[in-house]
């Protein structure tokens, strides 16, 4: 039998989409777990362990309608990916945490975030980049250390302030 021009081909169950949906579902099942173990410090109202909940909760919403998705076939079809945009991103990431595990502080390591970022999306205005990410960050930087008083790592630029 075959499918005539009126009756829609069957779609396939996308695996790749399903798998998609179960790490969602496991990293939303971790940040509920995790929460769950910080210790509450507040003796009424919201405490620091309600935020992962919120963000556990928007994920597994993501979980399932990504699921409902692949089961029906319905996930949009998957662009190529650049492999140099990725080793860079993944290179940024490597330098954030370096910079930071060896006392770089915040703003160098999240504007070496950002430039290797914009680089891997294709923007080459590096001095650039870099100029507009030192001054986010440091805005970042201000508004959690002063107007939140929450510590993010310090370093040499951060002890300026």
């Amino acid at each position: 039998m075959t499918d005539s021009p009126q009756e829609p081909a069957a779609r396939r169950v996308d695996r790749a989409g399903v798998v998609v949906a179960l790490a969602l579902a496991a990293l939303a099942a971790v940040l509920v777990w995790d929460s769950r173990q910080l210790p509450s410090t507040t003796m009424y109202g919201m405490g620091p362990e309600v935020m992962p909940v919120v963000i556990a909760i928007g994920l597994g919403l993501l979980a399932i309608g990504n699921l409902i998705d692949a089961l029906r076939g319905d996930l949009p079809p998957r662009e190529s990916a650049d492999p140099r945009a990725v080793l860079l991103i993944l290179g940024g990431l490597v330098l954030l945490i370096a910079i930071i595990g060896l006392g770089g502080g915040f703003i160098l390591a999240t504007s070496a975030l950002f430039v290797t970022t914009s680089a891997a999306f294709g923007r080459r205005a590096i001095l650039a980049d870099f100029a507009i990410a030192i001054v986010i960050t440091t805005l970042v930087y201000l508004a959690f250390d002063r107007l939140l008083t929450l510590s993010l790592p310090a370093g040499p630029l951060e002890r300026l302030l």
